[in-house]
């Protein structure tokens, strides 16, 4: 694995290829080639310095042929299409670690009102390569990282989620510095779910710093929202476990109360008044919880699930709620019991 491929040039695109280039050579596919172009003669891109171990091309297929080892950092909308172009160069020797906080769906979903209809309509990026490429050795990455911390040079941890052994061995040992953590796990499913679901509870969390509230009402929707998510995944047949440890809870914990998390952005501007389309222009990457809350209150509404920060941010984005009704209604929740989904 001389050369290592990362596809996607967004800020977490930029950090990961930023600590592989401390460990190895890095070819980095922009999908625009002013991008690639910029990369390559300033070695310099948003403001961040980049090595010149780092070469970017708007070859797909250059990536699939020149590395065995791939991780694709991209948003969950454009992952399907990018996986397709691939996919006729790269085979069953690759490993791919994506980096994708989020979930797809098929044209079934509108449809799917049961769990197990459900089950057969969404899915998480792993189960998308295995889709739409001969790529057998999949993982993901999760955990608190806050890309413009890593490009800081702050330190930071990271969960490598894998059913193969090779596949954390070979993603630890290109990522881990001094700066840099990695643990392993092997419960891949149940690391992507709650890598996805803690941004619908980031959100959450904007909304609510937005609207002024403090830091008793940050702590409660934390372990609240944690709670949330756990319900939620296990209603599509994940484990708790993932949710109690570094990519569950760490992650929740920064995604959820730093200004740098896009998702909590997302629902600050929520709060501000702003509209979807408005937000949309003002933000530069997508907040991936904002698609994710329509696939988890799908979730609970079919597994009747008691999940009111979930669905009243749902029923903000999606409904037009306003969101003064909303907090006063989520105060006045009747739900009375705690620890309910050990």
């Amino acid at each position: 694995m001389a050369v290592i491929g990362v596809l996607g040039s967004g800020s977490f695109g930029i950090a990961i290829s930023r600590l592989l280039s401390y460990n190895t050579a890095v070819l980095l596919y922009c999908r625009r080639q002013e991008i690639a172009d910029k990369i390559n003669t300033s070695h310099n891109l948003n403001g961040w310095d980049l090595s010149p171990r780092i070469k970017a091309t708007n070859s797909i297929s250059e990536v699939g042929e020149q590395c065995r080892l791939i991780f694709p950092i991209l948003p969950s909308e454009y992952f399907r299409n990018t996986i397709k172009n691939i996919a006729p160069h790269v085979g069953p020797g690759h490993i791919m670690i994506h980096g994708t906080k989020g979930l797809d769906v098929s044209e079934k979903y509108n449809s799917a009102e049961s769990i197990s209809e459900i089950k057969k309509s969404v899915f998480t990026m792993s189960e998308v390569i295995r889709q739409e490429s001969s790529v057998i050795r999949t993982g993901c990455l999760a955990g608190p990282n806050l890309s413009k911390e890593i490009l800081a040079g702050q330190p930071a941890a990271t969960v490598i989620a894998s059913e193969f052994d090779e596949v954390i061995a070979a993603g630890r040992e290109v990522l881990a510095s001094e700066k840099f953590i990695i643990y392993g796990s092997y419960n891949l499913k149940g690391i992507e779910l709650a890598g996805a679901l803690k941004n619908v509870i980031a959100i959450a969390s904007g909304v609510m710093n937005g609207f002024g509230f403090g830091k008793n009402m940050e702590a409660l929707l934390i372990t609240r929202g944690l709670r949330e998510m756990i319900l939620i995944a296990k209603a599509v047949g994940s484990e708790a476990k993932p949710f109690l440890g570094t990519a569950g809870i760490g992650d929740l914990v920064a995604t959820a109360t730093s200004s740098q998390s896009r998702n909590y952005t997302f629902g600050n501007y929520v709060a501000q008044g702003m509209t979807i389309d408005q937000i949309k222009s003002k933000m530069s990457e997508v907040a991936e919880g904002y698609r994710t809350v329509r696939f988890a209150q799908k979730i609970i509404s079919a597994a009747d699930i008691k999940a009111p920060l979930t669905s009243m941010l749902y029923n903000i984005l999606y409904e037009n709620l306003p969101v003064d009704i909303a907090m006063k209604e989520l105060i006045n929740n009747p739900l009375s019991m705690d620890v309910d989904f050990l």
